[in-house]
């Protein structure tokens, strides 16, 4: 049973290995247009890069301490993903969803409520418009807060003020700022 628990839990690593692989073909394909055998290629260049300080950090790198002392490579890395992409994202995606230069929330609703199953009340919007955004810059800013706090009071100052002009980012964007043509665009989504 043991052997059959680690063979069937590499198959598992490697079925989920192929799928994650094939979204970022897909998406290089879709952004370049570029046939997949040269996706593939590039990705295989530029995966193999990225992965490079996760492989060297723990030991040829192990002396770069990128965000204080007793750190490693990882701990950015970790930092990166954990403090900054998914609560900025999670804003962002929430943002887009609610917002009416976004999908707009009856969109998104409607969108949620097709097929079967249980509906998405309609209720919620308030809830998703402005408490929800609040509770993700909480969790967020609290991470910032945790992460820099045991390296003094000037080093949380000028993190948190980092985090704060990334959170107006994320507003900035989620505001439609930067898209040449927002109903081009919003009409493009909602198709």
């Amino acid at each position: 049973m043991g052997v059959l628990f680690f063979v069937f839990m590499a198959f598992a690593a490697l079925s989920t290995v192929i799928a994650v692989y094939e979204n970022i073909i897909a998406m290089t394909m879709d952004l370049f247009g570029c046939s997949r055998k040269r996706a593939s290629i590039v990705n295989l260049f530029v995966i193999a890069a990225l992965s490079m300080p996760a492989i060297l950090g723990y030991n040829v790198l192990s002396g770069i301490e990128p965000i204080g002392a007793g750190t490693t490579l990882m701990d950015l890395e970790d930092f990166i993903v954990s403090y900054n992409i998914l609560p900025l994202g999670c804003l962002l995606f929430v943002l887009f969803c609610t917002r009416k230069n976004g999908w707009g929330y009856d969109n998104f609703v409607a969108e949620v409520n097709e097929g079967k199953g249980l509906a998405f009340p309609k209720w919620m919007k308030p809830y998703m418009m402005y408490i929800l955004p609040v509770i993700d810059l909480v969790i967020y800013f609290k991470g910032y807060y945790d992460m820099f706090k045991p390296q003094g009071t000037k080093v949380v100052c000028i993190w948190m003020t980092i985090a704060v002009v990334l959170a107006l980012l994320v507003f900035w964007i989620a505001a439609g700022h930067g898209s040449k043509d927002k109903s081009e665009n919003n009409s493009k989504i909602i198709k």
